[in-house]
């Protein structure tokens, strides 16, 4: 089609490739994006992609155009529909590929859209899709004598049964499950009426323009209509979906949001009642109290940076058997694969209570307790936003010196902690954001961090949200 081509810097994140669909991101990018990642994939040997994507509206042009790019690198596709993203992840691991590339915007609105890469069986991102770029640019593509082929193959079924495989349930629980017009509906669809108990399904029609709700599980006005429906059925849990599948919201039996810390916190205590010692990450915006509980239960907490790709190296780096993000990417290695697999996530959260004789509401009355803001966004442009970071850490490190009391970590942005908790500030890896967050154990210790931190901001001349 074209000798080299030049990707919009903004397109090219940390983790993935995500732009706005005919302005940062065309199907031209698309075509780019497989010929440079077909070009990796035969320099490493490989041969052979496997490709997905998910429900919005310009996902099956963009498909196309990938595999065109792949073809035109000599890489033969395998290319198995419309479906979550874990659903790639899982063809990845058990189909003959050498890597994988699903087309999704994740949770971002439907006039955006992306690509999800893995190369072998690990997460591609930072610097791999940096060189993916300058592969583009500077045309340094494969000339394949002979064009690869496609072949489509649907894995839905496998895939399903594969989480289903190892699942003990027992008592029959009540449930409702949110789909929110995303990925995830098809496999839900066809899920449900396998599982013990009663099970009502929210916009299980998958459709792009996601007109319900946006599919976000970790806004709580998300998951207002999950929540609604609940209270209707007298539903014991609550699973809601984004729009590709690989995050999770929850509710419990009382209508109260459970947050990724806590949902960590309670798969943690099976597992590492199995085995003793191990490894758990979670993000750096996690609760304290997460990390206490993981000591509490016998395990070995580790904070990490922020990103489902970041989360997903540290975790077979260590060879964690659990981990995941406030944002709702949770992932198991304990009996499955350690991809973030949201509707997997679910089994195993129903699989866990229905096998307690307590409720969910009353599993988590034992969790710390600590008072904490919200994730808090400010809008700052993809540049401005690195730049308040460095600002914030240099006058900290300052302070500090001039014997303020406090901990400093900067594995992602700044954490500080100090004998009232901790506050938060980083830059997003995926928006035009900074993210915030704050924690302390009383009221009046949260209000003093919140403080320090709205000080902070307006030195860098960023407004804090009442």
């Amino acid at each position: 089609m074209f000798d080299k081509h030049q990707f919009d810097k903004t397109i090219l994140r940390e983790y993935d490739i995500r732009g706005i669909v005919g302005q940062t991101l065309r199907e031209s990018d698309a075509y780019a994006v497989g010929r440079s990642f077909g070009t990796l994939v035969r320099a490493k040997g490989g041969k052979r992609v496997a490709v997905g994507y998910d429900g919005r509206t310009s996902s099956p042009s963009f498909e196309a155009a990938l595999v065109q790019g792949l073809h035109a690198a000599g890489i033969d596709t395998v290319q198995i529909g419309m479906g979550p993203t874990p659903m790639l992840y899982y063809a990845v691991h058990e189909l003959a590929v050498d890597g994988g590339i699903q087309v999704t915007g994740s949770h971002n609105p439907p006039s955006h859209n992306g690509f999800k890469l893995m190369l072998g069986r690990s997460s591609f991102y930072g610097e791999s899709i940096q060189k993916l770029a300058q592969i583009a640019e500077k045309g340094q593509w494969q000339n394949a004598e002979t064009k690869g082929k496609g072949v489509k193959q649907s894995v839905e079924a496998d895939y399903s049964a594969r989480m289903l495989r190892d699942l003990k349930f027992g008592r029959a629980m009540s449930c409702v499950w949110d789909c929110g017009n995303g990925a995830t509906g098809d496999i839900v669809r066809k899920l449900v009426p396998q599982l013990p108990g009663k099970h009502h399904l929210l916009f299980a029609e998958i459709d792009g323009r996601f007109p319900n709700h946006h599919p976000d599980p970790t806004e709580p006005k998300n998951l207002v209509d999950l929540q609604r429906a609940m209270e209707q059925q007298g539903a014991d849990l609550g699973f809601a979906f984004d729009g590709d599948g690989d995050r999770i919201g929850m509710v419990d039996n009382r209508g109260q949001i459970l947050w990724g810390d806590q949902i960590l916190s309670l798969l943690a205590a099976p597992i590492l009642a199995r085995l003793p010692g191990a490894t758990v990450i979670a993000d750096i915006k996690a609760s304290q109290g997460l990390f206490d509980e993981i000591a509490r239960l016998g395990g070995t907490p580790l904070m990490w940076r922020t990103g489902h790709s970041l989360i997903k190296a540290k975790l077979k780096e260590t060879n964690a058997p659990l981990a995941g993000e406030m944002s709702g990417h949770i992932f198991i290695a304990d009996n499955y694969y350690g991809f973030d697999d949201a509707v997997y996530v679910a089994l195993r959260m129903l699989e866990l209570v229905s096998n307690q004789a307590q409720s969910l509401s009353q599993m988590t009355e034992h969790l710390p307790k600590w008072i904490n803001t919200p994730e808090l966004r400010f809008d700052c442009s993809d540049q401005r936003k690195f730049e308040v970071i460095a600002e914030v850490k240099q006058r900290i490190r300052l302070e500090q010196s001039k014997g303020m009391a406090c901990e400093i970590n900067e594995i992602d942005g700044l954490r500080l902690s100090t004998s009232d908790g901790w506050w938060l500030l980083r830059a997003s890896n995926t928006q035009a954001v900074l993210v915030a967050r704050a924690e302390s154990h009383s009221s009046e210790g949260l209000l003093r961090l919140k403080q320090q931190l709205r000080s902070q901001l307006a030195a860098s001349n960023i407004d804090f949200p009442e």
